[in-house]
C-alpha cells in the first residue's frame, strides 16, 4: 500500500475501535440516568440496582475510551500534518472545549461510582445526568470538526496557501453541525439501549430465579422504549442529512445512490453494487422517484448525478454499499424494537411477563447490529467525503505525512486494540461472574430485613 492508503487504513482502524467506546459512554450512561430518575420517581429498588451494575459497565469502558482517544488525537498531527496545519488555524475550539467535557464525565463518574451509596437518590440522578452530559459534549465537540471538513466555513484561504478571514465560531456552526451533531447523539442513544436490549434479552434466556428474570424484564423493556424512541429519531435526522448532502456535498449523495445522469424524479436505488466502469447499477431495485424526495421533499427535485463531477471527485464506488447496510440496519433494528414494544403491550394486557424464546433471541442481536451500524455509518461519512480531506479545499494526499514505514506501525496499533479488546471483555466477564445479579439480589434482600427488624424494634 502507498503511503496515503496506509495513513487512510492506520487512522480509520484507530478511529473505529475508539467510537466503540465513546457510543457506548453516551449511550449506556443516559440509560442509567433514565434508570436512576424512574427509581427516584417510583421507588422501585431494581431500578437502582440496575444503574449500579451498568454504571461498573461504563467505568471499564471508559478506561478503554481514555487511551484510545489519546492515540486518535495524537495521530491527527503524526499522520495528518497538512490537515492540521489548517484546523490548528481554523478549528482548534472543539478540541481544546473537549478537554473540559472529558473532565466533567470523568469526575462526574467518579463521584457517583465511589459515592452512589452515600449520596441521596436525587443527587445521584444529577451526578450521572453530568456523566451524560459530559459524553455527549465531547461527542458533538468532536462531531463539529468532522462536519467542518464536509462542510468548510469560517475562513478564506489564499493561492499561496495563507489562512486569512479566521472566524472560528463559523467554523465551530458550520452548515452541517446542528444536523450532524444531533444524529450523532440520537444515534448514540440507540446503539446505548440496544447493547442493554441484548444483555437483558440473553440474561432472560438464561435466568431462572424469579426476582432475577423480573429485573432483566424491567431493563428489557426500559431500554426497548428507549431504543424504538431513538431509532425512529435517528431515521428521521438521516432524512435530514441526506438532504444535507443534496445542498453540500452532492457527489456523495451521488455516489450514495449511484446516480450519474442529474435529473428530477430521480429513483432511489436499494442494494445492488454500483459499476462505476459501466455507469450504473447492477443487481439494484429502483423505487422511482424517491431520491428527489429524499432530497428535496418533492417528485421533482433536481439531484445532481456524477456525471456533473470531475471523475478524480467521484467518492470510492462502495460508498452506495456502505449506505445502503447502514440504512438497513437502521430499519432493521427499528423493526425489532417495535416487535419488542408490541409483544411487551400484548403479554402486558394479559397480565403475564413472558418473552417469547424466538424474540429474545432476535433481540440478543439487536446490541452488536447496533454498533456495527455506528462503524458503517462513520466510514460512510469519512469515506464518502473522499478524495477530499477538507472537501473542496485540500484532498487526502496533500493533507498525508509523507513519512514511510507506516506499515509496521499499523501491524502493531491493530495487535494492540485487539489485546485491549480482549482484555475488556475478559475483564466485564470476570467482573460479573464476580459478581452475580442473585449476590446482589439477596445482599439487598438482606438489608431490607434488617431495615424491616430495626423498626419494629
Amino acid at each position: 500500500m502507498d503511503t496515503v492508503t496506509l495513513a487512510r487504513a492506520f487512522f480509520g482502524t484507530s478511529l473505529a475501535f475508539h467510537i466503540i467506546f465513546a457510543t457506548l459512554g453516551i449511550g449506556i450512561s443516559a440509560m442509567i440516568f433514565l434508570s436512576e430518575l424512574v427509581y427516584l420517581l417510583k421507588r422501585d429498588a431494581h431500578y437502582g440496582l440496575m444503574a449500579k451494575r451498568w454504571t461498573k459497565s461504563v467505568a471499564i469502558l471508559l478506561g478503554v475510551a481514555i487511551p484510545s482517544g489519546t492515540i486518535v488525537a495524537v495521530q491527527l498531527s503524526l499522520l495528518w500534518p497538512g490537515f492540521m496545519k489548517i484546523v490548528g488555524q481554523v478549528i482548534s475550539v472543539p478540541f481544546q472545549v473537549e478537554i473540559f467535557a472529558f473532565f466533567l464525565e470523568a469526575l462526574a463518574l467518579s463521584i457517583y461510582v465511589y459515592a452512589a451509596d452515600r449520596l441521596p437518590p436525587a443527587f445521584r440522578v444529577v451526578a450521572v445526568f453530568l456523566v451524560a452530559l459530559g459524553a455527549t459534549a465531547s461527542a458533538v465537540l468532536i462531531t463539529s470538526a468532522n462536519t467542518w471538513m464536509n462542510t468548510p466555513a469560517g475562513f478564506s484561504i489564499k493561492p499561496d496557501g495563507t489562512i486569512t478571514n479566521v472566524d472560528p465560531w463559523k467554523a465551530f456552526f458550520n452548515p452541517s453541525f446542528f444536523g450532524s451533531a444531533y444524529h450523532v447523539v440520537v444515534s448514540a442513544l440507540m446503539t446505548g439501549a440496544f447493547v442493554v436490549v441484548s444483555v437483558a434479552a440473553y440474561r432472560l434466556l438464561k435466568a431462572r430465579q424469579e426476582e432475577e428474570r423480573r429485573v432483566h424484564h424491567k431493563a428489557l423493556a426500559l431500554s426497548l422504549a428507549v431504543s424504538f424512541a431513538m431509532s425512529f429519531l435517528t431515521a428521521l435526522s438521516g432524512h435530514g442529512s441526506a438532504q444535507n448532502l443534496h445542498h453540500y456535498s452532492p457527489e456523495k449523495l451521488a455516489a450514495a445512490e449511484g446516480l450519474f445522469e442529474t435529473q428530477r424524479y430521480a429513483p432511489l436505488a436499494v442494494g445492488g453494487y454500483v459499476d462505476y466502469e459501466q455507469k450504473k447499477i447492477r443487481y439494484g431495485v429502483e423505487i422511482p422517484y424517491m431520491l428527489s424526495v429524499l432530497a428535496g421533499d418533492r417528485f421533482d427535485t433536481e439531484v445532481k448525478g456524477l456525471d456533473d463531477f470531475p471523475r478524480e471527485t467521484w467518492p470510492p464506488a462502495y460508498t452506495h454499499t456502505l449506505f445502503n447496510v447502514m440504512v438497513g440496519l437502521g430499519m432493521l433494528l427499528l423493526a425489532f424494537a417495535a416487535l419488542g414494544l408490541l409483544v411487551y403491550w400484548k403479554q402486558r394486557r394479559k397480565g403475564k411477563a413472558v418473552w417469547p424464546e424466538w424474540l429474545l433471541r432476535c433481540l440478543v442481536a439487536s446490541g452488536p447490529l447496533a454498533m456495527l451500524g455506528i462503524e458503517f455509518g462513520w466510514i460512510f461519512s469519512c469515506s464518502g467525503r473522499q478524495p477530499w480531506t477538507i472537501y473542496g479545499i485540500q484532498t487526502t494526499a496533500e493533507a498525508a505525512t509523507k513519512a514511510e514505514n507506516l506499515g509496521m506501525l499499523f501491524i502493531l496499533f491493530t495487535l494492540v486494540y485487539l489485546f485491549l479488546a480482549v482484555i475488556v471483555s475478559v475483564v466485564m466477564i470476570h467482573h460479573f461472574r464476580r459478581h452475580p445479579l442473585a449476590l446482589e439480589l439477596n445482599k439487598f434482600n438482606q438489608k431490607l430485613g434488617a431495615n424491616a427488624h430495626g423498626q419494629t424494634h
